[in-house]
């Protein structure tokens, strides 16, 4: 059996690749070729599998998740795969800001679509080229013909695809029609390029320091700077079942048990990073749960 899987970002979430080589000290995770960002699986399958233990027991955990350990280790019976990015929060003069997507995006997510059975028959529309980007008909970005995301005009274009993608993605991450309208009114599609771009540049980057605990006062030489990706990021995957018939069945319920409510994940979460909602859709017997 498998599912899709949403996360949707309500903190910055820094899911981080240890010590950084350039001007970010704590970089996020990063795709080695495409060097979009994303979310390891096994960020979320541990934090899932320590819920599980506490609400369900270590026998529920230990088949559902697996085990570790040199001498124990064992495989669960959920598989989850890496969240890759879907959607990223841009800046906008008009609208707040933007869910950006772009086609290449899109078209991975129509693979995943593919495994998990769910049907998609919208194309991924191509803007002409960097100028260029595509809106809903009902958008909030526009002013005439023109969008502004952070520093760049691009020259929109509204079409039926960029709606339906809109109309088909809305309801799988948002359960309140509110904010599926909220959704449909941002979403916007830029070509590859700018999106690689924005991928770069649109991350949240925070300086921190490092306080005396008697004085109270920064600690010389102590400043670092930390990445994250922004509130709003929804990122997207699948959940995979080793088991057939109930017992798959059963490892799905087990997870959305799991996922009623958000949780925190990544790192520094004692700063308020990192909270999310998760969502699964298994072609219309999952729902958003927000």
């Amino acid at each position: 059996m498998n599912c899709l899987t949403f996360v949707h970002v309500l903190s910055p979430l820094h899911a981080g690749t240890g010590q950084g080589v350039g001007v970010i000290d704590l970089p996020i995770a990063r795709e080695k070729a495409t060097n979009l960002p994303y979310l390891p699986g096994s960020t979320l399958k541990g934090t899932l599998r320590d819920l599980c233990e506490a609400t369900s027991g270590e026998a529920t955990a230990r088949e559902v998740f697996g085990e570790g350990g040199e001498s124990t280790a064992k495989s669960g019976l959920a598989i989850l795969s890496d969240q890759k990015l879907l959607c990223l929060p841009v800046r906008s003069l008009y609208g707040t800001f933007a869910w950006v997507t772009s086609p290449y995006i899109l078209e991975r997510f129509k693979r995943d679509c593919q495994h998990c059975e769910v049907k998609v028959s919208y194309e991924a529309q191509k803007p002409g080229d960097e100028t260029r980007c595509f809106v809903t008909t009902e958008s909030k970005l526009k002013k005439g013909d023109q969008v502004f995301l952070e520093d760049l005009d691009l020259n929109a274009s509204d079409g039926a695809s960029i709606t339906d993608w809109a109309k088909f993605l809305a309801p799988k991450i948002f359960a309140d029609a509110k904010w599926q309208d909220f959704f449909r009114e941002r979403f916007c599609i830029v070509s590859d390029d700018v999106m690689g771009f924005l991928a770069e540049t649109a991350t949240e980057v925070t300086a921190r320091n490092r306080l005396d605990d008697e004085k109270k006062t920064t600690v010389p030489k102590a400043l670092w700077y930390e990445e994250a990706l922004p509130t709003e990021t929804i990122l997207s995957g699948v959940l995979s079942t080793i088991a057939n018939g109930d017992r798959a069945n059963q490892v799905v319920r087990e997870v959305e048990k799991l996922i009623e409510k958000p949780f925190w994940l990544g790192g520094h979460t004692t700063v308020g990073r990192g909270l999310c909602r998760v969502i699964l859709y298994s072609g219309g017997n999952g729902n958003a749960n927000a």
